[in-house]
């Protein structure tokens, strides 16, 4: 983050923060008026400033080579090394947490919403093959307050760190009389590079390929409206509310704020060690609405629900607000966060090497004949 976006105006005689100027209306009269100034209107430019100085050290630790300057600029500068490619093709993509922010707000613990931003962000670049090289966020606040500000953007700075991109820059926002002082949003843009003959997608895919699953964390960032909806409110439960099925004295507010995993780095390494057709990003629509986008209109994906079981946030989500199984599998990843589409001839070596880089992975099913949808087979296991 660069810089807090309000300023002070020309008409605030130069005033800064809480000082008062006085003014005076006309020479000659002993009548002075104070000035109003932009502390007065809920802005402090010195919180802003403070929360970055904060930052600087964090987001030093996520500078690439190619990163060119400091904090600060109006810019933020990459030279992009094309040498290393042919035909280098960029890939953005934009995104925010939802209300997984709420959650934080309510149980004040904000260090770790950075992680599922920057995660809903690089892991969607990846799945076209593109290395992701750069991040830039922006902070809405109700009020800044330089420790808030600081722990939210060090969880953006670390989820930087584990995806191999660099935070360039930012924004921090004061917004007073739009959000409550307590209140905050964010979101993020991302940029990667891909060489253009291997970008990933639905025109690798073939007959037979393999569809390998990488288990997700948890929830990671969707479905939290009806989340909170279900377990919060119809539900009457509360955030500290201890859940024996989640394991030794982890609440539930603990399992909410379970930050998402990123598997950007994961899916490049799987990129140079096996045949890789497509991979899929499970977020908002579940597994049928993300996986089917890799599928070519004359090809189905199976998948076998009984080969994985989904963490019991799900089984707990559903059982409290009596969800159908199919409104579920539309909103929730199930305990997949990613999917790789692979060569056949691949698949053991696939599983093999996440593995080994710690993520869980197992084949759930095949592409066969069909028209671009999802075949989901079988029931969850159990208990």
């Amino acid at each position: 983050m660069t810089h807090v976006s309000e300023r002070n105006s020309a008409g605030s005689n130069g005033a800064e923060g809480g000082d008062r100027q006085p003014w005076t209306a006309g020479s000659g009269r002993g009548q002075r008026k104070r000035s109003a100034t932009y502390a007065e209107a809920g802005v402090s430019i010195h919180a802003g400033d403070r929360a970055v100085e904060l930052l600087k050290a964090k987001v030093k630790k996520t500078s690439r080579p190619e990163v060119i300057g400091d904090l600060g600029g109006f810019s933020g500068l990459f030279r992009l090394n094309t040498a290393k490619y042919k035909s280098p093709i960029l890939a953005s993509s934009t995104d925010g947490v939802g209300t997984k922010l709420v959650i934080a707000q309510q149980l004040d613990i904000h260090d770790t919403i950075g992680i599922d931003l920057v995660a809903m962000v690089v892991d969607d670049l990846v799945a076209c093959g593109a290395e992701p090289l750069f991040l830039l966020d922006y902070i809405a606040c109700g009020e800044v307050v330089p420790d808030k500000v600081a722990e939210i953007g060090a969880g953006i700075a670390d989820g930087c760190r584990y995806a191999g991109c660099a935070l360039l820059g930012g924004e921090t926002a004061e917004h007073p009389g739009v959000l409550r002082p307590d209140e905050y949003d964010v979101s993020a843009t991302g940029v990667g590079v891909v060489e253009e003959s291997e970008i990933l997608g639905k025109e690798r895919v073939e007959l037979g390929d393999a569809v390998i699953a990488m288990r997700s964390s948890g929830l990671h960032s969707n479905g939290y409206s009806l989340v909170r909806h279900v377990l919060l409110g119809a539900g009457r439960m509360r955030l500290d509310t201890v859940v024996d099925d989640f394991g030794t004295q982890r609440t539930l507010g603990e399992e909410l704020l379970t930050p998402t995993k990123i598997y950007a780095k994961d899916c490049l390494g799987l990129i140079e060690e096996t045949d890789v057709r497509a991979f899929s990003h499970v977020t908002g629509g579940g597994i049928p609405g993300n996986l089917n986008r890799v599928l070519p209109t004359t090809m189905d994906a199976i998948v076998d629900r009984s080969t994985w079981r989904p963490q019991p946030i799900f089984d707990l989500i559903q059982a409290k607000g009596r969800i159908e199984d199919s409104e579920m599998e539309a909103t929730f990843n199930m305990g997949v966060g990613m999917f790789a589409v692979v060569s056949p001839d691949d698949a053991d070596r696939a599983m093999a090497y996440l593995t080994g880089r710690g993520v869980e992975a197992w084949q759930v099913g095949e592409v066969v004949e069909g028209s671009g949808e999802v075949q989901m087979m079988g029931s969850y296991t159990r208990g």
